[in-house]
């Protein structure tokens, strides 16, 4: 059924939205308000005023940093849970192919569902802080996702970084989600995994930007 104007008109400006990402709170509630304080009081205050810069400052980029856009999903049996840059793809002893995909503190970090299916497990594992692109961040700390899709399980991993120290699930074990449906955040810089199952090849290269819900990572 074609779309009418309006209707075309709505999802454009859907798309358009940002909201800020569930799970910033804790981060930015205290910012914004320490900002909008200093802020108030720097007319009456030279130690307000001194405040007023830097606070303002943090407060724009903790409200960049927690953006969550709209995205119109994209198409392909595999897409980006992540927004970054390709670090790596390797092929893994059972047969499947790793992509690892960096995350710095510019880029949006909340992930998305890479295919739709059901979530069967969601596991923290404690460990480290190094940063994401060090080989050592193999060790820190993360969760580890699995869905049961079309294509069988896949598995996911969201892994902090030296920056990143909170990873928040958004939906629970056994849940339904759908492709590109948003599923967790992770606070600043940091990386996510995805394993492609035996037989599926990587269509991104290595240093190539990803859009998570619109990139597709898989080849016909």
């Amino acid at each position: 059924m074609p779309h009418s104007p309006s209707s075309a008109t709505s999802g454009s400006a859907s798309r358009g939205r940002v909201r800020l990402a569930r799970g910033a709170s804790p981060w930015l509630l205290p910012t914004v308000a320490t900002a909008a304080l200093s802020l108030a009081r720097c007319r009456r205050s030279g130690r307000a005023a001194a405040v007023a810069v830097p606070a303002t400052a943090l407060a724009a980029g903790m409200l960049w940093f927690f953006r969550d856009p709209e995205r119109e999903i994209g198409q392909g049996r595999v897409i980006s849970p992540a927004d970054g840059v390709v670090q790596s793809i390797m092929p893994w002893k059972d047969g499947r192919t790793r992509v690892a995909i960096f995350m710095s503190p510019l880029n949006v970090h909340v992930n998305r569902a890479p295919l739709a299916g059901t979530v069967t497990s969601v596991e923290h594992i404690p460990g480290g802080f190094v940063p994401a692109f060090n080989k050592e961040s193999e060790n820190n700390e993360r969760v580890v996702w699995h869905f049961d899709t079309e294509l069988g399980d896949i598995e996911m991993v969201q892994i902090a970084g030296a920056v990143a120290r909170r990873i928040v699930p958004y939906v629970p074990c056994e849940a339904k989600v759908e492709q590109g449906e948003r599923i967790g955040l992770i606070r600043f810089g940091s990386r996510v995994d995805v394993y492609l199952p035996e037989g599926v090849e990587a269509a991104v290269e290595v240093g190539q930007a990803t859009t998570a819900g619109v990139t597709r990572l898989d080849r016909d």
